[in-house]
């Protein structure tokens, strides 16, 4: 990796020159987020087998970067489904899990001549949960509402995953206790029907949480829950083999004391009275940016860093933390060695 050393300056009198810089190509971790790298402990696992064999929501709590959100991929592509995802917000509703009705639009047309008569379908689309209901069902039934890439692909069984539902409205959960248990929706705007999810196709629902508020009690009941703790060093070292072994950026191979000193470097880092403790996420960008600097912890002189060394790891704490405070904390670590 190439060093950057930016000096933007200007004086007064002088006009502004652009440096000529030789910017490093951006090269994603290959690997890192391949979903057949994922590595779940006995206790996920069993929780994922319950949930199938109950037809139940499975409810994923867990620091965030613990792999919550990888686990649906995974069980997509283990299983070869579909993977429909549902990135909640705040002003998420129970609605806009199953469908999404564009009022300004057919509100617009009605004003334009020719376009007073068309159907109401063709201002709905079906969103992931809808999606992964209607195409369950061998007939055409809602096909015309299915976004263009899932259409002609039922009758067909897919993993549906609601992304930290905690950042959503209190009345989300409760607003979709029927429609979750039963896997149905109805279109408000339109005369139809329920969608229902046929038996032998039913979805197998992945549900996320930072747990950054509470879930009530009646939609926690209709779930099947597990929480992902953070691993412990020798998983995490299984996590850091597995994800890099594809990647072609960072050598893959890592020597055992490698490994050790990182992993006791950052659990001493987790130890400390931080405002956002970092992981794994966090450490698996770490260990790429340890490789590629050639940093190895375990070296014998690692206790008496040259200034180019000391310079290149505090860098590389800004990969664990988030904030200033926390950098600090570090850097003030890292000097009394």
């Amino acid at each position: 990796m190439k060093d950057l050393n930016l000096q933007l300056y200007h004086s007064k009198g002088k006009t502004l020159k652009q440096r000529d810089l030789e910017l490093p190509d951006y090269e994603p971790f290959a690997g890192l987020e391949k979903s057949e790298n994922y590595i779940a402990d006995s206790g996920l696992t069993d929780a994922v087998n319950v949930a199938l064999a109950l037809g139940q929501p499975l409810l994923i709590t867990g620091e965030p970067g613990t792999g919550k959100t990888c686990l649906a991929a995974s069980i997509a592509w283990q299983l070869g489904l579909n993977l429909l995802t549902f990135h909640t917000k705040t002003t998420s509703t129970a609605a806009d899990l199953f469908y999404h009705y564009d009022a300004l639009r057919r509100f617009q047309d009605r004003t334009v001549e020719g376009n007073q008569k068309k159907k109401i379908e063709e201002y709905i689309t079906s969103q992931a949960l809808g999606s992964a209901i209607l195409l369950t069902n061998p007939t055409d039934l809602g096909t015309e509402i299915l976004p263009e890439n899932l259409k002609d692909k039922g009758p067909a069984r897919s993993v549906v995953l609601i992304d930290e539902i905690d950042k959503a409205p209190r009345d989300l959960p409760n607003d979709v206790l029927n429609e979750v248990e039963k896997l149905e929706f109805s279109v408000n705007e339109a005369n139809w029907e329920p969608f229902k999810a046929a038996s032998g196709h039913r979805p197998i629902l992945v549900i996320t949480s930072n747990s950054e508020k509470n879930l009530p009690d009646a939609f926690l009941r209709r779930c099947v829950f597990y929480h992902i703790d953070f691993p412990v060093p020798e998983d995490l070292r299984q996590i850091v083999i597995n994800r890099f072994k594809d990647n072609d950026t960072v050598e893959p191979e890592f020597s055992d004391d490698f490994l050790k000193a990182a992993e006791d470097h950052f659990y001493k880092i987790r130890k400390m009275d931080l405002k956002k403790v970092p992981a794994t996420a966090e450490y698996l960008a770490w260990i790429s940016i340890l490789k590629s600097r050639g940093l190895d912890l375990s070296r014998p002189d690692i206790s008496n860093l040259d200034k180019e060394d000391l310079t290149s790891l505090e860098l590389s704490y800004s990969v664990l933390t988030k904030t200033r405070e926390d950098m600090k904390l570090l850097k003030r670590n890292l000097k009394k060695k």
